[in-house]
């Protein structure tokens, strides 16, 4: 409970079952990544079930993330693997073959998506098997045809890249559709959508949704979703920095001061961030992170990331729990120097904002135990993490699903659905489920935010300061009225 920035952990054969999910959360994990690159509807189906057990018998609130693979492209089958040199010459064919030697330095082969082939332009380059390989267009047309600029072994099925090459096609495949109508029916919290490149793509994502209220996170993994970011942020409900795919498309120099400004554009925009790949890679084998990793997990800390994740490390590592519990103690020994109170660094977008700013400047001024929050729509805990209080702000809401979204923001720590409706009755409800989950300090003070008239998106308008003796009046207040 003492970290404020979120640890979502990926979910594979390593901690896939209830025991180990509990143990995920017990160290700290608050979102769970479902990665629809990999496994069977059946499966992922298997796991959620598992997630939701584990999150009852724990009573601690998590939410789940699906992330939908997206239109990876990839080399076709090679007859056996290719050992490609320096000048080595590699030829694309625009009809699906099984990639061949065709002499001592030339090699043919075909992609999984051979319409991209017609975009690329003389000069440019394309990246083989996740960007270890570089080679150099060198010929268009009929076939394309590039010069091999590093030595590296080739074999099938691996990732290309075109960092230079504005690819512009659907990055909702049909097995996209049907993945993201499998979340829809289970109900996930946040789907994840990759390869975005504009506006449009999650303009596409969001009517796939329908009338669900699902979270849509962008994952900038393109060189022109960089390019495009400011239309992608007013079409999603947060980002992913992912910085695998990223760290090929762009030059690997620029990946840090990308990372930094896609996280200051989230925080300006009150929609989290993640920040995502080879945070603690090392941990996949080992037992202990390398001083560079910490620093990495640290430094996106002090960036100001809603979220970091882990991928390998808790899907397939060796001991996934000791990965989050590391992950945990990094980012609670950096928020000791973290940058707290931001509501004088902060635009105010509408009236709202100085209600969210006022609240954390009291918050903290009073040295309060806490912000309790009651939402209908999760705007007012968002807003009121953007200017990062030092106290932590406890969240209510009429709505499950609101709840359960509220795990991946900042500094919020989700507690429980409440029904009632009347604003007294509200503030003895919040106190009393803080009480039976040994979270309250009766002594005090707290903030409380409540919004009139109750249940209706974005009304937050009324402030109180609840003290010693409030508390003692609200948590007693069905017997005082007899």
């Amino acid at each position: 409970m003492e970290k404020r920035t979120k640890i979502l952990a990926t979910l594979g054969p390593a901690s896939d079952s209830v025991e180990i999910i509990e143990g995920l959360i017990n160290a700290g994990a608050n979102l769970f990544r479902l990665n629809f690159s990999h496994g069977s509807h059946e499966y992922h189906a298997n796991t959620l079930k598992n997630i939701r057990t584990a999150m009852e018998n724990t009573g601690v609130t998590v939410a789940v993330l699906q992330d939908i693979s997206g239109p990876k492209v990839r080399i076709g089958e090679l007859k056996e693997p290719f050992e490609l040199k320096k000048d080595d010459v590699i030829t694309f064919l625009k009809h699906e073959i099984v990639g061949y030697q065709e002499k001592d330095n030339k090699y043919v082969v075909s992609i999984n998506y051979p319409e991209l082939l017609d975009k690329v332009k003389e000069g440019e380059f394309i990246y083989l098997y996740d960007g270890t390989i570089r080679a150099k267009v060198i010929e268009t047309g009929d076939e394309i045809k590039a010069q091999i600029e590093n030595h590296g072994k080739l074999s099938s099925k691996k990732g290309v890249n075109f960092p230079n090459t504005v690819i512009d096609i659907d990055v909702i495949t049909k097995k996209d559709a049907k993945d993201i109508a499998w979340g829809v029916a289970n109900k996930v919290d946040y789907f994840a959508i990759s390869f975005v490149q504009n506006k449009r793509d999650m303009e596409h994502a969001r009517e796939l949704l329908g009338d669900y209220k699902g979270k849509l996170i962008a994952k900038i993994e393109k060189f022109d979703a960089v390019e495009n970011i400011d239309e992608i942020v007013e079409a999603s409900d947060g980002l992913m920095v992912a910085r695998g795919d990223l760290g090929i498309e762009v030059p690997y120099y620029e990946v840090p001061t990308i990372q930094k400004r896609l996280i200051k554009k989230a925080n300006a925009a009150s929609i989290p961030v993640i920040t995502a790949t080879q945070m603690l890679l090392s941990m996949t084998e080992n037992e202990r992170a390398t001083r560079a990793e910490i620093s990495d997990v640290a430094n996106a800390v002090l960036d100001g990331t809603d979220v970091v994740m882990l991928s390998e490390e808790s899907a397939v590592g060796v001991d996934p729990i000791n990965v989050v519990e590391t992950m945990s103690n990094i980012i609670t020994k950096t928020e000791e120097i973290y940058k707290f109170d931001k509501y004088n660094d902060l635009e105010y977008k509408d009236q709202f904002d100085v209600i969210y700013a006022t609240v954390t400047k009291l918050a903290d001024d009073l040295k309060a135990k806490g912000i309790l929050v009651l939402t209908s729509s999760g705007t007012s805990p968002i807003k009121i993490s953007r200017f990062r209080p030092k106290t932590k702000i406890y969240a209510f809401s009429h709505k499950r699903k609101v709840v359960n979204t509220l795990c991946g923001i900042w500094g919020v720590y989700p507690v429980s659905v409440i029904k009632e409706a009347q604003a007294s009755k509200m503030i003895q409800k919040m106190l009393k489920e803080l009480d039976s989950k040994d979270l309250l300090d009766k002594k005090g003070p707290y903030i409380c935010t409540i919004g009139y008239p109750v249940g209706v998106p974005g009304s937050t308008n009324t402030i109180k300061i609840l003290t010693e003796s409030e508390i003692e009046f609200y948590l007693n207040f069905s017997t005082k009225k007899k």
